[in-house]
């Protein structure tokens, strides 16, 4: 560490000094130049309408992810069921046939259980509340079965505004609902 102090003279005039003080690793100038508060408000609002944009195309991501996961889940469900019919010859009972296995999760074959078709019955993404009773909901019709899950992105393309007859209506009505269904292949 050596220091320099020395005063340089712009144009010829004395009374128009600046001072630097030099060392090794710094160098300071004072030069009275910065930012205004105009330039500051302006710099915050534009990071404050980014970082909105950012935020909203983000929660409707997380929006689609949940329902790409119910579709994934009822198609798994339906994949259970089908295979069960080709066993069996018929769908299942209504949820309480479903649950006699040793899980009360389980879809098996009763009373034996020896062939299970699907381990778990999954559960809706947002909570833990299982099939049946509001997130999924299964039944059997004249024409087969409906499987039913209400999605949260109200701009899905395989969105129904209407449930079927007999589904909870805990996903709105038309022209609000957001009805997911899938019905026997």
């Amino acid at each position: 560490g050596s220091q320099k102090i020395y005063e340089n003279h712009e144009s010829g005039s004395m009374n128009q000094a600046r001072t630097k003080i030099h060392n090794s690793k710094f160098i300071i100038h004072n030069s009275g130049r910065g930012f205004t508060l105009v330039e500051l408000l302006i710099v915050i609002a534009i990071i404050g309408v980014l970082s909105t944009l950012l935020m909203a195309n983000f929660l409707g991501v997380r929006e689609r992810s949940r329902d790409a996961q119910r579709k994934s889940n009822l198609r798994q469900i339906q994949s259970a069921l089908e295979l069960y019919r080709a066993d069996v010859g018929s769908y299942p009972p209504t949820s309480p046939g479903l649950k006699n296995c040793s899980s009360s999760t389980a879809l098996g074959n009763a009373p034996t259980c020896t062939t299970i078709y699907m381990k778990k019955i999954p559960s809706d993404p947002l909570g833990t509340t299982a099939y049946n009773s509001g997130n999924y909901y299964y039944a059997i019709n004249l024409n087969g079965y409906d499987l039913v899950a209400c999605l949260e992105n109200s701009n899905d393309k395989d969105i129904t505004l209407t449930p079927p007859t007999g589904a909870p209506t805990n996903c709105g009505t038309a022209p609000n609902g957001k009805y997911y269904v899938l019905t026997d292949l």
